[in-house]
């Protein structure tokens, strides 16, 4: 975690871009990959997700030998798919709009017996991630007032919660992918819409929240906003001229949103920067765009 600083005012930025993998997930797959029995390793897992998750997966099976299969966006980043393969893990590409993550994972599952991993919709998951909320009272020495968290299905957010009960959770999502600030306003799951625009925050672009994640964030009272991708361009060089570090689009929703102003920077305001598999040649526009 290191110091940064918008407008004159001292806030925290929470760095699991620079985590091993490029990204939080390996957090919460390292917690449910532990807990697999030896039969369940001997099969395998199989998991689903845009590239960050992918990756956690694949470096956790890698390091406890278990064979692990991947089901990707054809679209997903290069970075992250070329990541996840170079971990050892096999690919199964398919078209997010035309095609169920969830039917081809389940269809793996039912055919090799592997164990399935979601990234998000699972206590052992929200849990692995929650270390991350742990570290922040870690280091900074006390409980924060308010944590900004991007929120894609939400564990990451959930698990924080959980951690840091006294701190005030913010949650931030894509303009128009923004279903869990739906969700928890009506008081019940809302997916996301068919029509919904298209965004570069490829990492949290989830179409429906989990009962897990939701419920837990709806019983904290969690705050939520969304952003524009013109916005997140923003938070993105503002990562890279003051600290130069590499964050990818979904991960710079929370520090996009201070940017803003679309939520006040309190003292002891913590942001969370949850990744940072950007393809360098998006990331090198971005930077590069005049402000």
């Amino acid at each position: 975690m290191i110091e940064s600083n918008i407008g004159g005012q001292r806030l925290w930025l929470k760095c699991e871009c620079l985590q091993t993998g490029g990204a939080f997930k390996l957090r919460g797959a390292t917690n449910r990959l532990l807990q697999l029995s030896p039969e369940e390793r001997a099969r395998g897992v199989v998991a689903f997700s845009s590239g960050n998750h992918a990756r956690g997966v694949a470096i956790t099976a890698r390091r406890l030998g278990i064979r692990a299969i991947i089901v990707m966006p054809a679209d997903a980043p290069q970075v992250k798919i070329d990541g996840t393969r170079g971990e050892g893990a096999e690919i199964v590409l398919y078209d997010r709009w035309t095609e169920s993550r969830e039917e081809i994972a389940a269809r793996i599952a039912g055919e090799s017996g592997a164990t399935i991993v979601p990234s998000f919709d699972d206590p052992a998951i929200v849990a692995g991630q929650g270390t991350a909320g742990l570290e922040i009272i870690d280091q900074l020495g006390r409980s924060p007032a308010r944590i900004l968290i991007p929120c894609g299905g939400g564990g990451l957010a959930s698990g924080i919660a959980l951690a840091v009960p006294d701190a005030e959770i913010v949650i931030v999502e894509p303009d128009g992918w923004d279903d869990m600030g739906r969700s928890l306003e009506s008081g019940e799951i809302v997916p996301v819409a068919a029509d919904a625009p298209d965004t570069f925050c490829d990492a949290i672009m989830t179409p429906r929240v989990s009962p897990i994640t939701f419920g837990i964030l709806r019983e904290r009272n969690a705050k939520a906003l969304s952003v524009s991708d013109a916005e997140v361009e923003d938070a993105i060089r503002f990562a890279w001229d003051n600290h130069q570090l590499v964050v990818e689009p979904g991960a710079a929703v929370g520090l996009a949103a201070l940017i803003a102003g679309k939520v006040a920077l309190v003292d002891d305001t913590v942001v969370v920067l949850s990744g940072g598999n950007v393809d360098p040649a998006l990331h090198a526009r971005i930077v590069d765009k005049a402000a």
